[in-house]
């Protein structure tokens, strides 16, 4: 996998969910923060980002995409003005309902918003190192293929399909995929350094290639540079400035992540996690995952998981 897939898929837990919505003038909404990741797409109509902190309000217009990757708490309003209520979704993000039509007159705003739910314990500097909102404004024949996320999204929520439910997820991944290629590939300010200036750095996304490929493998500095196509020393040192880190501190770091990851999500054999993520044995891993964690592997996999759920009382059960 390349490094930006394998970014989310390490930090994603659970499905997301978005709802496409219908609102009137005057209408105003707080959104509290929240541990996971938010967008809202303005489809129609115009409207205001209140950010937290007294930031300058952002005005919205139609086709504009804004990304709160570090779920920032925010309002979203038709006016800086109008007073806001607190965001109340039900939890699959569906919206309360409301009236087919708006007073006589009034402005008509046409919204598409969705969460996704992430594990900050071991957040990707791709996410880090985003401003607390991304904006990004809608530009004629620019992004044709987020764009055309966003029209497929917003088709199957208005009008639900067989499979429906398969294809929302799948769609909401997928925009937000396109809307961080989008930030760091070609909206950020300054895209010649950190992790935007690694991603659009063919020798260095070369070696976060192999990395992300392979992590099992023993790479050497020096391999790593093969891959780049430059020599030892002046890979590390291209590597270390764009990334924050040098070539095998991380790749230590993201077979950790990686670890814990296959820990959180399924029951694999901790030696065959050892062995995907480079260590000969289940002790060294062991020895190598305490330090990172501060805690054995095994005891990790079991406060990650889910709370089991109390079964119900059959009908013939008495109390």
């Amino acid at each position: 996998m390349d490094v930006l897939s394998d970014a989310i898929a390490a930090m994603r837990t659970g499905r997301p969910h978005s709802s496409r919505t219908v609102r009137f003038a005057p209408w105003g909404f707080r959104f509290p923060a929240s541990k996971g990741a938010g967008f809202h797409v303005l489809l129609q109509g115009a409207a205001w980002l209140l950010p937290p902190d007294g930031a300058p309000p952002v005005r919205l217009g139609p086709g504009d995409v804004v990304l709160l990757a570090h779920g920032t708490g925010h309002g979203l309003a038709d006016h800086p003005s109008t007073p806001l209520v607190d965001a109340v979704q039900a939890p699959d993000g569906s919206w309360p309902s409301i009236p087919d039509r708006g007073p006589v007159g009034a402005d008509e705003t046409l919204l598409l918003c969705g969460a996704y739910q992430l594990s900050r314990a071991r957040a990707h500097p791709l996410l880090t190192e985003l401003p607390p909102f991304v904006h990004i404004p809608a530009r004629v024949g620019a992004h044709p293929r987020l764009r055309a996320a966003i029209d497929l999204l917003g088709a199957e929520l208005a009008e639900p399909q067989p499979g429906s439910d398969a294809v929302v997820p799948a769609l909401l991944d997928t925009l937000l995929l396109y809307l961080l290629r989008t930030w760091w590939l070609t909206e950020r300010p300054d895209r010649a350094t950190g992790w935007s200036g690694a991603l659009g750095d063919p020798a260095v996304a070369a070696a976060l290639r192999a990395i992300h490929g392979d992590p099992a493998r023993a790479w050497t500095v020096e391999e790593l540079g093969t891959e780049a196509g430059l020599s030892r020393a002046a890979f590390a040192r291209r590597f270390t400035a764009l990334v924050g880190r040098p070539p095998l501190a991380y790749l230590t770091w993201w077979r950790m992540t990686t670890a814990g990851r296959l820990l959180r999500t399924d029951d694999t054999p901790l030696r065959t996690v050892a062995g995907r993520t480079g260590y000969a044995s289940e002790f060294a891993f062991a020895k190598a995952f305490k330090r990172e964690y501060g805690m054995a592997p095994g005891q990790y996999r079991r406060q990650a998981a889910p709370p089991a759920t109390a079964a119900r009382p059959s009908a013939s059960s008495t109390e």
